[in-house]
């Protein structure tokens, strides 16, 4: 006689090099991007190897720039199975943009990835979860640029983004067309904390990820979404000059104890596409909640 069935939980990678992360933007202007050596090609095929041994599939969630001097590797990536989906163009954060420019930056990312991918792009991330209570708007422009759904919202407090009173589970607000799907969070008495992946999975011990996701699964019977990027898997990265104490530590810790960490990760969960996983929801089938109105919130 056999057991139940193992949930499926949400597996998403978003395609940017160790020099593009948000924190490292005043220390390596854009302009300066074409002047450091691309290692997201091998950490990617890194990625594509680790997943197949896993049995795993996964959203990438891809930067329209790196799209555009890799179109060979985001071919591999959709051969061996996974879901492609926007980063926006340039990891420039959403509430650092108009309307303008966003719309314009959306539209570009998706027709770039859909050209060279040969696939339809349903999914959108925005740079560091910067949609908040800011710029709702940006989930209008979304919509209207024929995009499916969000996981642009953390639902966690922290000092570069989060939106605390956004549900913790896949949601529509009120007016919006488009369903948003946050990484993965846990409620412990009053505190929220973020299992979602990660510099936290990073940082964290193993064990704290595995309870959490089982948490999530088990209590609150909902799927999970977890995330990660490349540079998380290459201990030897170039270290970035002149970083302040807090920076350097956000983005070094731990990094050779990674791939170990991801490998049993793995092994201890299932894992499918943000678009599989969450088919119905985008859809517009099923919510984990209602459609909500949250306190606070400028639709």
């Amino acid at each position: 006689m056999t057991g139940p069935v193992a949930p499926i939980h949400a597996m998403s990678v978003d395609v940017e090099d160790y020099f593009q992360v948000s924190a490292l933007a005043p220390y390596i202007p854009t302009s300066t991007w074409d002047e450091h050596p691309l290692r997201i090609e091998a950490n990617v095929r890194r990625l594509l190897e680790i997943f197949a041994e896993g049995g795993a599939k996964a959203t990438f969630f891809w930067l329209g720039w790196a799209a555009e001097r890799l179109p060979t590797l985001l071919r591999e990536v959709v051969a061996a199975g996974h879901e492609i989906a926007s980063h926006g163009y340039s990891h420039v954060r959403v509430h650092a943009q108009t309307a303008g420019q966003f719309r314009e930056d959306i539209r570009r990312t998706k027709s770039i990835l859909e050209d060279l991918s040969g696939c339809a792009v349903s999914g959108y991330r925005a740079a560091s979860f910067s949609i908040d209570e800011r710029n709702l708007w940006a989930l209008d422009e979304l919509a209207e640029a024929g995009y499916l759904y969000s996981s642009s919202i953390n639902p966690v407090s922290h000092d570069h983004y989060g939106m605390r009173s956004a549900p913790r589970f896949a949601f529509r607000l009120d007016g919006k067309r488009i369903p948003e799907i946050p990484v993965s969070s846990i409620e412990l008495g009053s505190w929220r904390w973020p299992c979602g992946g990660g510099g936290f999975f990073r940082l964290f011990p193993y064990w704290w990820t595995r309870y959490a996701l089982n948490r999530v699964a088990n209590v609150d019977r909902q799927p999970c979404v977890f995330y990660f990027h490349p540079w998380e898997i290459d201990p030897d990265q170039p270290r970035v000059a002149g970083l302040d104490a807090r920076t350097r530590f956000r983005h070094y810790v731990n990094l050779s104890r990674f791939e170990p960490k991801l490998r049993q990760l793995l092994r201890d969960f299932r894992w499918a596409s943000m678009q599989e996983v969450f088919a119905a929801v985008i859809d517009g089938e099923s919510l984990g909640g209602d459609v909500v109105q949250v306190a606070g919130m400028a639709h």
